[in-house]
């Protein structure tokens, strides 16, 4: 059967750290009740299967194309160097409460203790408040032994680098990175390695619905945590007359941010996913047309050609 460009039916993860402004600013359609903090998108990973939600491939999961096509999928190129697994999880995130502190192993110690990638990610912000700040490393003069001697204590006061965001903002999270937010809310589009991987350093003390604390991993965190990382938040924000700029190039993945305001004609060796930012327009493709909303998501196959029409921004995201 011909690969065309799929739209995945969203995967909804409830998080202590969400709320609703996936719904009420994405217009991601969510349950009655309860507080979603992620909408995994495109994903072949265990945790939130992608299951196909339009065409002739409609039900068949990310997993089960991505066995059966191969390199006709993601590009031959990308198959090569991602042989065992689909190469990228895209999701969007709405961070209503504080998010925990954490930090992600590289694919080194995720490979070896838990058969994982490491987890390097970007966060594009398409929505902060005012008010919003994250913690973004760890402040000068740490080392493992002082960060173990005061968080076995619960004691994390005056150890991380806080930095207040925008929209428009990028900001590369590479493992070893300690991350989480701190005040105001945040709403996000994330491009990251295909992994699930994440070990907690802290969590406000918050209590689940078991009545316990979520479980930290300290040790596991002190031995990989980059305490030297510099941070670097890009304003992608469009200049007068720009309409396309990459903004952001990594080992595993390069993402262009694009404003369409009439059409994009599009085609690449390997595939593309496409993050629909803002606005509203459609893709044609041979005799297919498929709606393009903000809070949506397309992955065009290695070798589909494709125009989009409209106004719109875009993400364009592209796997090595």
């Amino acid at each position: 059967m011909k690969l065309y460009p799929m739209k995945f039916k969203k995967v909804l993860i409830p998080k202590v750290w969400g709320g609703r402004n996936l719904e009420e600013k994405l217009n991601i359609e969510l349950p009655e009740s309860g507080d979603y903090g992620e909408s995994w998108e495109v994903s072949s990973h265990p945790n939130g299967m992608s299951i196909v939600e339009n065409g002739d491939l409609k039900g068949k999961t990310l997993q089960e194309l991505f066995d059966e096509y191969k390199g006709e999928l993601v590009g031959e190129e990308i198959y090569k160097n991602h042989p065992d697994r689909f190469p990228l999880l895209i999701k969007y995130l709405d961070v209503n409460d504080r998010l925990s502190i954490q930090v992600h192993p590289n694919d080194e110690v995720a490979l070896k203790k838990h058969n994982e990638l490491g987890k390097y990610e970007s966060w594009y912000i398409m929505y902060a408040s005012d008010d919003a700040k994250l913690i973004m490393g760890m402040k000068p003069g740490f080392n493992k032994e002082k960060f173990l001697e005061k968080s076995k204590n619960n004691d994390f006061s005056d150890m991380f680098n806080e930095v207040s965001v925008k929209s428009g903002d990028i900001i590369d999270v590479i493992p070893g990175t300690v991350h989480a937010s701190l005040t105001g809310s945040v709403i996000f589009a994330e491009i990251q390695e295909n992994s699930d991987i994440t070990y907690r350093i802290y969590d406000f003390d918050r209590i689940e619905k078991n009545g316990k604390k979520r479980e930290l991993h300290l040790d596991l965190a002190a031995d990989v945590i980059d305490f030297d990382r510099k941070i670097n938040i890009l304003d992608t924000n469009f200049k007068a007359g720009e309409k396309r700029k990459q903004i952001s190039d990594t080992p595993y993945y390069s993402i262009e941010k694009i404003k369409i305001e009439e059409n994009l004609k599009d085609e690449n060796f390997n595939m593309i996913i496409y993050s629909i930012l803002n606005g509203k327009g459609k893709l044609f493709y041979e005799d297919q047309i498929l709606d393009l909303n903000m809070g949506e998501t397309v992955l065009v196959p290695a070798n589909v050609k494709v125009e989009v029409k409209g106004n719109l921004e875009i993400l364009r995201s592209l796997a090595k």
